[in-house]
């Protein structure tokens, strides 16, 4: 049985790609037959606040897109998170990190703040065994890894070209974004991913770490951006409002609905619409790989 889930930061409002990420979600695991989870990644410190997630879970009510089963706010699994580091560990998979962002121009605190800089090239590896109190990075194996991808077809990555060994517990004591969302995947039994096109780079790295802690690789779905207008990336004004600022312009959630269920491939044309209307036009072969850009006069 299909289940999917959406996985937001609580640290802001959901923008138009946010909410077609998890329309396409949510439609494929209806359309299986199966569930639909929503799990929070709040373990970012005080970027992730509990009124922001509660605002985003709201919007996602609004457009008729509900949690299948209890909301999971990972900010509450550490224990899961300790323990998935110890059985790294004791696998030898894991060395203590003493590299700043300086040093080597990475941030890992964040999954796409590492496109576009170079992969961490395994500096400390060598370094003696130093506790859990220390940033402590995943050795990744060597060779190519191999999936397929719903929407993008055959994928050929070597991880250790991409992103180079990933950080998983930071020198701040927060877990990271690697560690968390390959953990509470299989936790939670999920069998198909889908997400923007920005993370497909970092697929190939959470698929080793999956494979180190024996879970399940699920499905992916990489979308095309949510772009602006003019092509740009989506900004406060240019697309990255949220539901409330767009229903302030007069665009109600039913026609925000038809437009991302059109650039879903769902319909021939924007028309408004509920959410449970797309579920038997939905499939993978016809979502477009493109990008898709918001209207004009939503901005």
């Amino acid at each position: 049985m299909t289940l999917g889930r959406f996985a937001p930061s609580p640290t802001g409002v959901l923008h138009l790609g946010n909410l077609r990420t998890a329309l396409a979600s949510w439609l494929s695991a209806r359309k299986a037959g199966g569930d639909w989870l929503i799990r929070m990644e709040d373990v970012d410190g005080p970027r992730c606040r509990r009124d922001l997630g509660e605002a985003q879970l709201r919007d996602l009510a609004a457009l008729g897109l509900e949690s299948d089963g209890p909301v999971v706010w990972q900010s509450g699994r550490s224990e899961a998170y300790r323990e998935a580091l110890a059985r790294l560990h004791r696998a030898n998979r894991l060395y203590p990190c003493v590299c700043t962002r300086k040093d080597l121009q990475v941030l890992a605190s964040a999954p796409h703040a590492e496109d576009g800089l170079r992969p961490y090239p395994g500096r400390c590896r060598t370094r003696d065994w130093e506790g859990f109190d220390r940033a402590l990075r995943f050795h990744l194996p060597g060779g190519p890894v191999h999936w397929e991808d719903c929407i993008l077809g055959l994928q050929v990555d070597a991880p250790e070209a991409l992103t180079g060994d990933p950080l998983l517990f930071r020198r701040d004591g927060c877990f990271a974004y690697h560690l968390v969302v390959v953990v509470d995947d299989g936790a939670q039994g999920v069998t198909e991913v889908v997400r923007g096109a920005d993370l497909r780079s970092v697929t190939a790295t959470q698929i080793r770490l999956q494979e180190a802690l024996g879970l399940l690789r699920p499905a992916y779905a990489h979308l095309g951006m949510v772009l602006a207008p003019d092509g740009g990336r989506l900004g406060k004004r240019a697309g990255a409002m949220g539901l409330e600022a767009l229903a302030a312009r007069g665009i109600p959630s039913a026609e925000i609905l038809g437009w991302l269920g059109w650039s879903l491939g769902c319909l021939t044309q924007p028309e408004a619409c509920i959410a449970t209307d797309l579920i038997g036009a939905f499939h993978w072969d016809r979502v477009p790989r493109n990008e898709v850009r918001v209207p004009e006069s939503w901005t």
